[in-house]
């Protein structure tokens, strides 16, 4: 037995030697990530990344000796560090992947919570019905523009869930509720969503108000202060307790506000890679890289360190998906000459 326990432990011993001699070793890999929050704050959560990707980078045959993050001063510092190469991988906003387009390899899409509500018919929105998260994940989100409860608001849901298609003239005469010129679904979407179905943008609305936030934009939705307001698509779940709370409505938001358009996705943040790291120009190093986050974060403990990036996981990413914030990049061109 004693023999037999020995040559057990050889054979593990010469097993765990064969594997270790058998990785290819990586002596760094700087990751540089965008500052989501403040730098202090997303280094204390994010601590554990380097040790959990060297672990699952192992799997995949590579010892990687050190992981070192940093977060940049700002989105484009991020970007720049990849086109540089002296970060091999990062974080960045989809925004920012249009802005540096060819020198942010996209790699993953992050995801977040899908939302039960999704069609690109407002009228499938307007049944009344709560909307929901759901168990499963995206890796996007829409925006939605909403008609409140005012008069000229309930003419144009009562429109849209007839079937019939709104005229510029229409929407022209609504008093719109926007958020500033750089939000994607406070502005640019909607933006995007108008050129699309009248050639036109918010800037070229007659009445447009700016609100402070998301918030403050439901607040005067339900105030009818304003028509028409523009937001991410769980905007109205988020503030159903307060419309008929704090904004004092009598009936839920349900039913007192409409959908009456639905944009196109917006794809969540990315990460990226560097096209000219010396360590991503190793193929299976960077697929390796890849499924390594996608394992992260899918298990408890790499949810709690992504969640500083309000993320939930990850999914291979195409740079395609970000085509719309490329067209959106171009659209506030036009509006900043």
């Amino acid at each position: 037995m004693k023999k037999s326990l020995c040559a057990a432990l050889l054979l593990a011993l010469f097993a765990t030697g064969a594997f270790a001699a058998g990785l290819k070793t990586v002596d760094r890999l700087a990751i540089a990530i965008s500052p989501y929050d403040a730098a202090d704050a997303i280094m204390a959560k994010t601590a554990p990344l380097g040790a959990m990707l060297q672990t699952e980078l192992k799997k995949h045959g590579y010892d990687v000796k050190n992981v070192s993050l940093s977060v940049s001063s700002s989105y484009q510092a991020c970007a720049e560090a990849l086109s540089a190469g002296t970060a091999d991988a990062g974080f960045i906003s989809g925004g920012t992947v249009a802005l540096y387009s060819g020198e942010a390899e996209v790699l993953l899409t992050a995801l977040r919570k899908a939302y039960s509500k999704n069609s690109l018919d407002p009228r499938d929105w307007n049944d009344g019905t709560p909307g929901a998260y759901k168990g499963d994940l995206s890796e996007y989100y829409r925006c939605i523009i909403i008609a409140g409860p005012s008069a000229r608001g309930k003419a144009l849901a009562a429109k849209v869930n007839a079937g019939e298609k709104l005229t510029w003239d229409d929407l022209n005469a609504a008093t719109w509720c926007v958020l500033g010129a750089t939000s994607s679904s406070g502005y640019i979407y909607p933006s995007l969503w108008l050129q699309a179905n009248y050639g036109k943008s918010i800037k070229d609305l007659a009445h447009v108000v700016q609100s402070s936030s998301h918030g403050a934009s439901v607040a005067r939705l339900a105030a009818e202060q304003a028509d028409v307001i523009v937001s991410f698509a769980h905007i109205q779940l988020r503030s159903a307790k307060d419309w008929t709370g704090s904004m004092g409505r009598k009936e839920d938001i349900w039913h007192e506000t409409n959908v009456i358009g639905v944009t196109e996705g917006i794809y969540n943040d990315a990460v990226c890679v560097s096209p000219v790291s010396a360590v991503m120009q190793d193929e299976d190093f960077k697929k390796a890289f890849g499924q390594a986050m996608i394992d992260i974060g899918a298990t408890p403990e790499g949810k709690a360190v992504i969640a500083a990036f309000s993320q939930v996981g990850y999914t291979w990413g195409k740079d395609s998906n970000y085509d719309g914030e490329r067209r959106a990049q171009e659209l506030l061109k036009k509006i900043n000459n």
